[in-house]
């Protein structure tokens, strides 16, 4: 961030930049506890996602007002306009990965008794622990204004991408093997996508990351999946 002359702007960014952080903190609980529950049973866990959810709606609503009166006041414009812009859109993909979060863990209360679901959840746990990895990452990209890391998170969305489809196919045996496995199974198919969904999530926060840094956002589409899949990645 830049100095400015009037002290108190760059105090409103600063306390941005804070409340960004802290909801970030919040938003990467969430995603590790949840999946924590799903893996383990524990219903507990779960409901504890679950009522963590309001905390990270009320970062974002703080988030937008203070951004919103800031505009108001401080009038910015060039890049002091985009500090503000992307703390908008960046709390906005946040509060997201906390309701794809408190997805998970609902899903988790509901098949927390299943006997299966420890031997299922493996490949899930390895794409939950990718995108934990770019939450983290562009979070830290985010706070250093870091667009080589940015774009390094932008890149991987393909890996994650592929992973899922891993993930697909293994519970598809799985339930084609022993119709008892198809409930549970589809459930762990909704948490795969709330997981890929997640990474997407991040992918947006790291092209808001470039646009904040260099006006611009990434010249290039997003990685696709398809020669990853090829590849044949495993998920055990």
């Amino acid at each position: 961030m830049s100095n400015h002359t009037v002290r108190g702007y760059d105090a409103d960014l600063q306390a941005l930049g804070r409340k960004i952080a802290e909801m970030g903190g919040v938003a990467e609980m969430m995603v590790a506890q949840a999946i924590e529950a799903l893996a383990s049973g524990n219903a507990t866990l779960a409901n504890k996602v679950i009522a963590t959810d309001p905390r990270i709606d009320n970062l974002q609503r703080e988030i937008d007002e203070q951004s919103i009166s800031t505009l108001a006041r401080r009038q910015p414009v060039a890049v002091d306009l985009r500090e503000i812009i992307v703390a908008i859109r960046v709390s906005s993909d946040l509060e997201r990965v906390g309701d794809l979060a408190k997805s998970v863990a609902k899903r988790a209360i509901r098949i927390s008794s299943e006997t299966g679901v420890a031997r299922a959840v493996v490949g899930i746990k390895h794409m939950a622990d990718l995108a934990a990895t770019q939450l983290k990452d562009v979070l830290d990209a985010y706070a250093d204004r870091d667009t080589e890391r940015a774009l390094a998170v932008w890149n991987q969305d393909v890996d994650l991408d592929a992973l899922e489809e891993s993930v697909f196919r293994d519970l598809l045996t799985r339930m084609m093997e022993d119709p008892r496995n198809i409930t549970f199974c589809t459930h762990l198919l909704f948490c795969s996508k709330n997981i890929e969904r997640i990474g997407d999530h991040t992918t947006n926060i790291a092209e808001n990351i470039v646009y904040l840094v260099t006006g611009q956002t990434p010249q290039t589409e997003r990685p696709r999946m398809n020669a990853a899949i090829a590849e044949g990645l495993p998920i055990e």
